[in-house]
């Protein structure tokens, strides 16, 4: 009998259960994230634990889902959209992170903004993450890649991530998603072929990876 998973279970075959069964973290639930989370979910991946402390607010109306539920929580607006998803209404802090158990998870996905978030969040689970840099200010989304956080290229937002990484003395590595696109302008101008785009990448990466291990 046919249901909302029959294509995503001729696609991957015996291994549709790993994304049945994987547990995944996604931080930030912004134009990013919610397309990360909303590919997922469609995708059969439903352990899913969403972190954000943020409302929707009209300015989010040009790229994010559950955007037209002005003023509330993103949380709220996420658990129901995608019944059965576990959400925290959490700002994440270098302090909460550190108390945090990311061992139950076995994917981390970052696609918050918050820099001092994002180095705790690369030193206290590299090993299972894969973080979002600078998707604003682009409008080709062809020119997005994955790579190593040490290889990537025209991303100011990596670069700075990269000199605070090496700051706090990592030395690891993990992926990242990233655009090679030269920034058209100064403010945080945001197009949702490029930030959806960084959403779906990142979801792609998870399955394949999840898939393979």
């Amino acid at each position: 009998m046919d249901d909302r998973f029959t294509r995503s279970r001729w696609l991957f075959g015996d291994k549709f259960e790993k994304l049945q069964n994987a547990k995944v973290l996604i931080c930030g639930c912004g134009g990013v994230g919610g397309a990360c989370i909303d590919a997922l979910y469609r995708s059969g991946v439903v352990n899913l634990t969403l972190i954000d402390c943020d409302s929707f607010d009209i300015t989010n109306q040009n790229r994010q889902i559950g955007s037209q539920f002005v003023g509330e929580l993103k949380t709220e607006v996420f658990a129901r959209l995608y019944p059965g998803v576990q959400t925290l209404n959490l700002r994440l802090t270098k302090e909460i992170i550190d108390e945090f158990d990311f061992d139950k998870f076995d994917m981390v996905i970052d696609c918050i903004d918050d820099v001092p978030a994002k180095i705790a969040l690369a030193i206290k689970c590299h090993k299972k993450l894969i973080s979002s840099m600078g998707g604003a200010k682009r409008i080709d989304p062809t020119q997005i890649k994955i790579a190593s956080i040490w290889k990537t290229t025209n991303d100011k937002f990596a670069k700075k991530i990269r000199y605070e990484l090496k700051k706090s003395g990592f030395n690891k590595d993990y992926k990242v998603v990233f655009s090679t696109e030269e920034p058209r302008c100064k403010e945080l101008g945001s197009f949702i072929g490029v930030t959806a785009s960084f959403g779906l990448s990142l979801a792609s990466f998870a399955i394949k990876k999840m898939l393979n291990d």
